[in-house]
């Protein structure tokens, strides 16, 4: 028999790090401020609905975008030499060594007014605001977690036995029928997990929003980042209730991945 040495400092970590994190964020959600059982926390919590709908909405919107772009990247990476393969993985990761908080400082430097990009933008007599609005946020979202879409799906792809292909093509199938009936569906786990892996930080994440969006497009991180210094109680309302929802979007994906495998 093993020994279960070994697990035990994960165990401990998860337990220090995780479950009673997670305990203390419950009971608190059940208590009021005199530390007494209480539904109200949740009363108030509901009060941020449209800002709930809003973080959803602005997710799977950066996560389609960035499912579209990764997609095509991720074959096209796959078709290069090894060696090349290798150097733009390294590129695409790069910005991901940058402190998060600086790249978004980045991208508000170029969308800002009088910013590069609106610089450039004037000289061609095209004006606009770049800043400051949804499309903004998503722009930094799709940023931030672009190469966690594409690391998956380009993982998934290059595991793809290139016999298959081959065969398919020998049945007499043209490039587009390979990728139809070969590459995409045997490349739906990596997508399944891209989306996992967008969507979730997307969803509550927290100043991409300040700095990049309007008065409008907070979304439900920035309340509880907010809302937690004033009220815990309703922050960890809220934050229980955001970690229900993830944990249903999990459960789906990980359902869609398991038909997948059996199909």
């Amino acid at each position: 028999m093993k020994s279960k040495k070994p697990s035990i400092p994960y165990i401990i970590w998860m337990v220090v790090f995780t479950m009673i994190p997670l305990v203390m964020i419950g009971i608190t959600a059940f208590t009021d401020k005199q530390g007494n059982f209480s539904l109200e926390p949740f009363q108030k919590a509901f009060f941020y609905t449209d800002v709930f709908l809003k973080s959803f909405w602005i997710a799977l919107l950066s996560t389609a975008i960035s499912l579209l772009l990764a997609y095509p990247l991720a074959y096209l990476i796959n078709r290069m030499k090894k060696s090349t393969q290798t150097t733009v993985i390294m590129l695409l990761m790069i910005p991901m060594w940058m402190n998060f908080l600086l790249r978004i400082y980045a991208w508000r430097t170029l969308l800002q007014h009088d910013g590069p990009l609106d610089t450039a933008l004037s000289l061609l007599g095209i004006h606009g605001t770049y800043m400051g609005n949804t499309a903004a946020v998503v722009l930094g979202m799709v940023y931030e977690y672009l190469p966690f879409m594409v690391l998956p799906i380009y993982t998934v792809m290059g595991k793809i036995d290139n016999s298959l292909i081959e065969a398919a093509q020998d049945l007499g199938s043209n490039s587009f029928a390979v990728f139809r009936k070969v590459i995409l569906p045997l490349s739906i786990p990596g997508v399944i997990s891209g989306i996992t892996m967008v969507f979730v930080p997307s969803a509550s994440t927290f100043l991409v929003a300040q700095y990049l969006g309007g008065t409008d497009d907070i979304m439900i991180g920035d309340v509880i980042d907010k809302i937690f210094w004033t009220d815990q109680n309703t922050g960890a309302a809220i934050s229980l209730i955001l970690m229900i929802f993830i944990f249903i979007f999990l459960i789906l994906m990980n359902f869609f991945g398991d038909e997948e495998a059996i199909a």
